[in-house]
C-alpha cells in the first residue's frame, strides 16, 4: 500500500474495524509518519458496464464516486452520505445478478437517489447524464422537479452534522466593542 503523501510502500496498520461490506484499516507510513485510511471490500464477480456506444468496461467505484462528488460540489452533502450512496448502488448492482449492466440503469440509480437528496445535485448530474442539447430540455427537467413538490430534508447520519456556512463580511469593518477595562496601576491576578 503506497502512502498518499510520500508514496512510500511500507506502512503499518494501527487499527482495523469491520464496516459495511468490508474492513476499514487505519495505517501509518513508515517513512513520513502520516496516517491514512484504506478500505478492503469483497468483490464477488467482475461487474461490467456497457456504454451507449457499445463499449464495455469494468465497473469503477472511484469513477462513480467522482461523478457524484462533482454533482454535489458546494452542496450540503457530506462525504459519508456520498460513500453510503455508492455502497448502496454497488450492492444493488451485485444483487441484480447480472454480469453486465447498461449505463442507463446505473445513471437512473444515481439520479433516483440524488433527486431525494439534493435537487441541485440532481440537475447537475442529469445535465451530464442526459446530455441536454438545448435550453428547453433543461427547463423541462427543472419544471418536472418543481411539480414534484418540495425537497426532502437532508438525512444526517451519526457524527455527520451539516454545518452552516458563515458569510464573510468582505469590505465591511465592524468597530470593536471594548472589553472590561483594567484600572491602571493595579496588578493583574495570576490566580495563584
Amino acid at each position: 500500500m503506497r502512502c498518499p503523501y510520500c508514496t512510500y510502500t511500507e506502512s503499518k496498520v494501527t487499527d482495523s474495524r469491520v464496516v459495511e461490506n468490508g474492513i476499514r484499516r487505519r495505517r501509518e507510513c513508515q517513512r513520513c509518519g502520516l496516517r491514512f485510511t484504506t478500505y478492503e471490500r469483497i468483490q464477488a464477480t467482475a461487474l461490467m458496464v456497457s456504454k451507449q456506444d457499445n463499449r464495455r468496461e469494468e465497473f469503477n467505484r472511484e469513477k462513480l464516486t467522482a461523478g457524484i462528488r462533482k454533482a454535489c460540489a458546494k452542496r450540503p452533502v457530506s462525504s459519508r452520505t456520498i460513500e453510503k450512496m455508492v455502497e448502496d448502488i454497488e450492492a444493488e448492482l451485485q444483487h441484480m445478478g447480472h454480469v453486465e449492466v447498461p449505463t442507463t440503469i446505473l445513471g437512473s440509480m444515481v439520479m433516483e437517489r440524488l433527486i431525494n437528496l439534493d435537487r441541485v445535485a440532481y440537475i447537475r448530474y442529469a445535465s451530464v447524464y442526459r446530455d441536454f442539447q438545448d435550453i428547453e430540455s433543461f427547463e423541462r427537467a427543472v419544471k418536472d422537479l418543481r411539480e414534484e413538490g418540495p425537497q426532502l430534508p437532508l438525512p444526517e447520519g451519526p457524527g455527520d452534522p451539516v454545518k452552516p456556512r458563515r458569510r464573510a463580511n468582505l469590505g465591511q469593518h465592524r468597530p470593536r466593542t471594548p472589553g472590561p477595562s483594567r484600572r491602571p496601576g493595579r496588578p493583574r491576578s495570576t490566580g495563584v
